[in-house]
């Protein structure tokens, strides 16, 4: 098999779990050095032993900036610098619009928003001429998604910040892309405190409604991250791949 990133470093952030954890996997097995991180010491714990001793694990809480920081000067440290970033670390917690407070927007925004720029920017010294920055999107951030608005508006804030990074890093030769997948199957989906029919529920929707009849997989996004790391995709910039079976085509 070619190994498409063989030589690179990446940093993948919620690589723990789902899609993050998929990709890292790929990106491994295409040559490349992998530092992921992620909340949950358990998580972590499994990924570890999946990705094997040559990847740096980091449990780190990419919505602080000190967090992120650390992360930085570690794979500085360790590696000295960096040729893929893929800001995926999201949470995702419903609630009706009128119930929000203060507390909750900021938890979600400073992880799904405030996180991705700052990894972005602290990561800008370590990056290669060439390299690529991708964020995970939503097809929320252009859908209504009831009792998602944080998140959703959260995305499509990420969506704009592809296009602006796209131009501004360009001398540099930075390509800057996002990836909007529809309903994944992994460990995040329904992890929402509420009750379990609620979530089946929504799940059984979203196999109704897509032109598939299923939820797609972390790999098959996964496959997405790897074209738009390595050179197969050297003149995309600036765009955003949507990975969901032509659900959101359907709900047009």
């Amino acid at each position: 098999m070619e190994q498409k990133l063989l030589g690179k470093t990446a940093l993948i952030t919620g690589g723990n779990s789902g899609i993050g954890l998929a990709t890292a996997r790929l990106f491994r097995d295409h040559g490349a050095q992998v530092v992921i991180t992620g909340r949950e010491a358990a998580t972590l714990q499994q990924s570890r032993e999946l990705l094997g001793g040559e990847a740096l694990v980091l449990q780190r809480d990419m919505g602080r900036l000190d967090d992120i920081e650390l992360t930085m000067a570690d794979i500085k440290q360790r590696f000295g610098k960096l040729d893929i970033v893929f800001a995926n670390a999201a949470i995702a917690r419903p609630a009706p619009f009128a119930l929000i407070d203060e507390a909750h927007f900021d938890d979600i925004a400073g992880v799904d928003f405030k996180g991705v720029f700052f990894t972005l920017q602290k990561a800008l010294p370590l990056l290669q001429e060439g390299a690529s920055l991708m964020v995970t999107t939503s097809i929320s951030n252009q859908k209504g998604s009831p009792n998602f608005s944080v998140y959703a508006a959260c995305k499509a804030a990420l969506r704009s910040l592809v296009q602006t990074l796209s131009l501004e890093l360009a001398d540099r030769g930075i390509r800057v892309n996002a990836i909007s997948p529809g309903p994944i199957d992994t460990p995040g989906f329904g992890r929402w405190e509420v009750p379990d029919d609620v979530v089946q529920a929504a799940r059984l929707e979203f196999e109704r409604k897509s032109p598939f009849k299923r939820f797609g997989t972390a790999e098959e996004v996964a496959r997405v991250a790897l074209f738009l790391a390595c050179a197969d995709s050297s003149y995309v910039a600036g765009t955003e791949i949507v990975v969901d079976g032509a659900i959101s085509t359907a709900l047009l």
